[in-house]
């Protein structure tokens, strides 16, 4: 059987998880996230972010996570703005157009946006009211290229934000494996004072299923659970979801899986680094991008599957290898054997 690198969620969940669903299946408790877990899990949450003030809800995905908040947030003639590899533009199947919002794309290729990429967008959005207002300011971290924002960029990137009134909304997907990339300096806390908007993906870090979507901006709070049981994501059995964040909050359980997920793809990075392999872009989070030649690609793929990502030339082309929290040392061995072998 093939090892899977594809993506990091073809595992079920961390055993911890399994094992408190299990002890707890027969406890009664409220249900629509009013159990006691859900509750817990979402003051251990308010705890690590410093936010007693912002307010906490689970749901299954990400994709149902961007739908809910960006369609709650913006007005029937406001917009979002994006990075062009934004997940809401190329993996969502048009949800967020289905609510009747519509992206604004913008051309970067390390998948961040900054002020300076902003300015423009507004600059041709001022045929007020014949064009749509743009209005919120949709980011990754890490991004769907596996870079990051450093403090710095997200700093400027939240005051720029407030000054021209638009909502900053952090993807958070693979936040957990952003926060705890070697080269990160940013932290939980901070992503919840600069961004209006964040979620914690579990679904992509240990969880069976679910996003925590934490909302800092009190303007944007009233009413938004009313958003969740219109599009069907408020779950009866809420407690599925508490559990689960309990348990990933719990000793920071979170970070540590993330981190081990980032420092497996490491391994791979810098074996192919030393055997003069070139990337698609420099990342230091789970996902890395390796140009491989088309030969070495069909080697590789006798074992272990992937994405082959972006066409160079004739001869090379760029993969997408990422790691998981359960990402063994197996299977990276295996696969550095391969290219040792073969450059």
């Amino acid at each position: 059987m093939k090892f899977s690198f594809k993506n990091d969620y073809s595992e079920g969940c961390h055993p911890n998880i399994l094992k408190a669903l299990t002890e707890h299946n027969l406890d009664q408790q409220a249900g629509y996230g009013e159990d006691l877990y859900s509750l817990e899990a979402k003051a251990m949450i308010k705890e690590k972010i410093a936010g007693q003030d912002s307010e906490i809800y689970f749901v299954s995905g990400g994709t149902q996570a961007n739908l809910i908040v960006i369609s709650s947030v913006l007005r029937p003639y406001q917009c979002a703005v994006s990075a062009s590899t934004g997940h809401i533009l190329n993996n969502e199947t048009g949800a967020i157009e289905a609510t009747g919002h519509k992206i604004l794309s913008i051309e970067k290729a390390d998948g961040k946006l900054t002020p300076e990429d902003i300015i423009p967008v507004l600059e041709n959005h001022r045929n007020v009211p014949h064009q749509v207002m743009p209005k919120m300011v949709y980011i990754s971290n890490s991004t769907e290229l596996g870079t990051i924002y450093t403090l710095k960029e997200l700093e400027e990137l939240s005051t720029f934000c407030k000054e021209k009134s638009l909502y900053l909304f952090m993807d958070g997907a693979r936040m957990g494996h952003g926060l705890t990339s070697e080269i990160s300096d940013l932290t939980l806390e901070k992503v919840a004072e600069l961004t209006d908007v964040f979620y914690l993906g579990g679904t992509k870090n240990g969880a069976l299923i679910g996003e925590a979507i934490v909302i800092n901006n009190k303007e944007l709070q009233q009413d938004f659970a009313f958003n969740i049981k219109q599009k069907g994501a408020l779950l009866a059995k809420g407690r599925l979801l508490g559990i689960q964040f309990l348990e990933l909050m719990k000793n920071d359980l979170y970070f540590d899986l993330a981190k081990h997920a980032n420092s497996q793809a490491m391994k791979m990075k810098n074996a192919m680094k030393e055997r003069g392999v070139q990337f698609l872009s420099d990342t230091y989070t789970n996902q890395i991008f390796p140009i491989l030649s088309h030969d070495l690609i069909e080697k590789l793929s006798e074992k272990f599957e992937f994405y082959v990502w972006k066409k160079i030339d004739e001869h090379f082309s760029a993969v997408r290898l990422i790691t998981s929290w359960n990402t063994n040392d197996e299977a990276v061995n295996s696969f550095i054997e391969i290219i040792n072998k073969e450059l």
